[in-house]
């Protein structure tokens, strides 16, 4: 069976999620929560996740972070991060669990997670028959953290889902594989700007050679999009003119934080796109002149043509 080439960049994208949490997380409390739950196989994310604990476990100075590794198919995970676990100072502490996700309450219960900082990252991909929804129970649990932030892997649709529970901020994208394989969908739910443009950030540094392509949840044309560190503008110039001719003109601050949380491209993108509409005549700016700052406003030209 080939293998599946969203794999290494559901790892990568929690990777560098986690290097941007967890520097904030131990700044800010003494203990905080790093969550793993897996239906099936992990693909060597857990192993991953450790390794970028190990790289600030440093900075705990005195405190305490606790890492759940649960898995519906453990193999040899606890044979592969043992070895990890032994190099890690005394104040982590890392548990592996045999279970399915739907079993993450129990556990983050357990190690005492409630009121601090709780980064969870839920596959639902690699299970032997992967839900068609992610379970509410699962997206309560990884709300409670005080802040809380969620990297899922399957379970679509989750952006309501997400935005039931508490998430304040939250976007999706489908990974695409290039060979016409199941695509599958990552939700980002989180409660911070900084991390909702880092996951972003991440998401177009992911290895364009990959054999993966994007696709926005919300695109009715289901466009695929291929990974680059200055993605083609074309769906975004698109998708900012429907939401201008939804709801009236907007200023470029307020269609940046459009792009930000309602598309799969980042808000420094969206400049870009406003560029081009307003190089086609697509729209107008007012102030006519000067820097395209945040406070300019931005208006559709009636009857102006799909960029």
């Amino acid at each position: 069976m080939p293998s599946d080439p969203t794999v290494p960049v559901r790892r990568e994208l929690l990777v560098r999620q986690l290097e941007t949490w967890l520097p904030g997380a131990l700044h800010r409390s003494r203990r905080a929560t790093v969550a793993l739950a897996y239906a099936g196989n992990d693909g060597g994310s857990a192993d991953a996740a450790l390794g970028v604990v190990a790289e600030y476990a440093d900075r705990l100075r005195g405190g305490r972070l606790t890492v759940l590794v649960l898995a519906g198919e453990p193999g040899d995970l606890p044979a592969r991060l043992g070895p990890l676990q032994a190099e890690l100072p005394a104040d982590v502490a890392v548990h592996v669990v045999p279970g399915e996700p739907a079993r993450l309450s129990v556990a983050l219960k357990a190690g005492g997670a409630a009121g601090a900082p709780l980064f969870s990252y839920v596959d639902l991909a690699g299970g032997p028959t992967p839900p068609a929804g992610a379970d509410p129970a699962v997206l309560r649990a990884a709300a409670g953290g005080r802040p809380a932030e969620l990297l899922l892997c399957g379970g679509h649709p989750a952006r309501a889902g997400l935005d039931a529970v508490g998430f304040p901020l939250v976007t999706e994208v489908d990974l695409v594989p290039v060979d016409g394989g199941t695509a599958i969908p990552v939700t980002f739910g989180t409660g911070s700007d900084r991390s909702l443009e880092a996951f972003k950030e991440a998401l177009w540094a992911v290895d364009e050679f990959a054999g993966v392509r994007y696709r926005d949840p919300a695109d009715p044309a289901a466009r695929s999009l291929d990974i680059a560190l200055d993605p083609e503008p074309g769906p975004l110039r698109r998708e900012l003119l429907a939401e201008l001719a939804r709801s009236g003109p907007r200023t470029v601050t307020e269609l940046r934080r459009y792009a930000l949380t309602s598309t799969v491209y980042r808000s420094s993108d969206a400049l870009r796109a406003l560029t081009g509409l307003l190089a086609a005549g697509a729209v107008t700016r007012a102030p006519a002149d000067g820097r395209l700052g945040g406070d300019v406003v931005i208006t559709v030209v009636a009857g102006a043509p799909p960029s």
